[in-house]
């Protein structure tokens, strides 16, 4: 019987249900991405998908893969901060699809104070923060004073802010390409510090402080959420605005305050990546950069909570970097994105596995439980009738 019931908290546990339907997502993922490349190329259908689960492991020397694993945690300290982006305006009842528009105004901003004014590096990330929380403040001031619809703000203002982005940065541009110039040579002054931890790396010298405060991040957003009043009234007013009103609250500055700070997020993953040098912007660049869009899928692969948002953040990244060790003679070069996209696609599938489970699983563990407690009571009151 105890064992029963030990059994019956592990599995109505939010945490371990999310990583259960977590774990599935990711299984048929991979199974449906493997048959696609079983379709284009059977006899390297093996080797492709080991190279994309292997990543930077690919590389036998230890010192290699040791450079190339900081990659990847340089590129997902980013995507953390879509995903954390995404996640906080979820949690408050608000669907943040513009992470992408307010990631791209950050990268515009940091950029842009960064090579034209030759600002230091806290310049340049405060303003990316800044700029991305302006911009899903407009769009929560819409959705708080005409209620228009946030998602419907957000996809307007995701065009908007990349052809604007385009035109501004524009003017900082290399003569001979359509890619901003390189941090490295013109503005050394804007690159995030290393304090030590490229050492850590083989001397990785993209690797930074964005992994540290990526990781910070993902705390104070659990803090803030979880453990303060203000997260109390925010999650209260996205659940019921009515409600929330009535009870006293503000609940057109709280729409507006959580658009504001899941927009500082993205803008603040912009300047993680674009402040390592490890990227430029294109100025001719057509689409809104993808790390809002896979901020949605890592949220819900994280099962929607800050901490697990790191590792699911971590394993959108791996396998995406992992594509590019797959042979370009039999695969296209859009493999990894594919798979990712396919995973993405399963991601949506978290809370009906989540559903499920409590449903066939829960439910008939408490029957039994329950049954079986009320056979013992029986046995009780029958041996005491005995006696």
């Amino acid at each position: 019987m105890k064992k029963k019931n030990k059994l019956y908290s592990v599995w109505t546990n939010h945490g371990v249900q999310s990583f259960i339907a977590s774990l599935i997502c990711i299984f048929f993922g991979l199974l449906v991405g493997y048959l696609v490349l079983l379709c284009i190329n059977p006899a390297g259908a093996g080797r492709a998908m080991l190279a994309i689960l292997q990543n930077f492991l690919y590389f036998p020397r230890p010192e290699v893969a040791l450079e190339y694993f900081g990659s990847t945690l340089v590129k997902t300290a980013p995507l953390l901060m879509c995903t954390l982006s995404v996640l906080f305006a979820y949690k408050t009842g608000l669907f943040n699809i513009g992470a992408s528009g307010q990631y791209t105004v950050g990268v515009g901003a940091a950029l842009y104070l960064a090579l034209k004014y030759q600002m230091p590096w806290f310049v340049c990330l405060i303003a990316a923060m800044l700029a991305g929380g302006l911009l899903g403040a407009a769009a929560g001031a819409l959705k708080a004073y005409r209620n228009v619809n946030e998602v419907i703000a957000c996809i307007m203002l995701n065009w908007l802010s990349l052809y604007t982005v385009n035109m501004v940065l524009n003017k900082v541009k290399e003569a001979s390409t359509t890619y901003t110039g390189p941090l490295r040579t013109e503005n050394p002054a804007a690159l995030l510090p290393h304090m030590g931890l490229n050492k850590l790396f083989s001397d990785n010298r993209y690797v930074t402080i964005a992994i540290l405060l990526a990781g910070l991040a993902a705390v104070f957003v659990w803090v803030l959420m979880e453990k303060t009043m203000m997260g109390f009234e925010l999650k209260a007013t996205g659940y019921n605005k009515n409600a929330a009103k009535y009870a006293g609250m503000r609940e057109k500055r709280n729409v507006i305050l959580t658009m504001f700070i899941s927009g500082c997020l993205a803008g603040l993953g912009a300047s993680f990546l674009y402040l390592s040098g490890i990227e430029q912007w294109s100025c001719a660049q057509t689409s809104v950069p993808g790390m809002g869009f896979n901020g949605i899928a890592a949220a819900f692969l994280g099962g929607l909570h800050p901490i697990g948002s790191i590792f699911s953040s971590f394993f959108i990244q791996h396998i995406t970097s992992g594509g590019s060790y797959v042979d370009k003679m039999v695969y296209p070069s859009q493999i990894s994105d594919l798979i990712s996209s396919i995973i993405i696609y399963f991601c949506s599938f978290v809370l009906l596995i989540r559903y499920m489970i409590n449903e066939r699983v829960i439910n008939k563990m408490g029957a039994d439980i329950l049954n079986t407690e009320e056979e013992n009571v029986s046995d009780d009151e029958k041996g005491g009738e005995d006696r």
